[in-house]
């Protein structure tokens, strides 16, 4: 298939400051006109909500339900500061712990040493991920009450 551009030289780019080759460029298959007089295009347009807009809507909705129905409206705006603080000093106490020299090598083994004995104690054979199974369900039921 011969290309438009293959007769014509083409001007070398400039990239971020690096040069790139045209001899690169003319290598990628261009279609010729004919090719894209026969192509036939489709455009589709979502109608309705996307999840993640029902989702953010959902939750704005709660909140906002939860704000209004609230009595102790100072209890909730320190919660949610705690919440902050919470996550600031967990993300401070793992960066922290992260710069110590042998803890993360050590909890990485310790990770890989526990994630290998849970594989082999209830995954690898059948009876043994139905053990799991009625574990997570025994789980599940405490924690709803059922």
């Amino acid at each position: 298939m011969a290309s438009i551009h293959a007769n014509l030289p083409s001007p070398p780019l400039l990239v971020h400051g690096k040069r790139i080759l045209s001899r690169t460029l003319q290598k990628l298959p261009l279609p010729t006109i004919k090719e894209r007089q026969n192509r036939v295009s489709v455009v589709a347009r979502a109608t309705g909500e996307s999840s993640e807009s029902s989702t953010s809507l959902s939750i704005v909705k709660s909140v906002k339900n939860i704000w209004d129905d609230s009595e102790d409206r100072p209890a909730l705006v320190g919660l949610g500061f705690a919440a902050l603080v919470a996550v600031w000093a967990s993300a401070n106490v793992i960066t922290a712990v992260d710069k110590l020299p042998v803890i993360p090598s050590a909890l990485e083994f310790i990770g890989i040493v526990y994630s290998s004995w849970f594989i082999y104690r209830y995954l690898l054979l059948k009876p043994n991920r139905e053990e799991l199974f009625q574990i997570i369900n025994k789980s599940v039921e405490d924690i709803l009450g059922q």
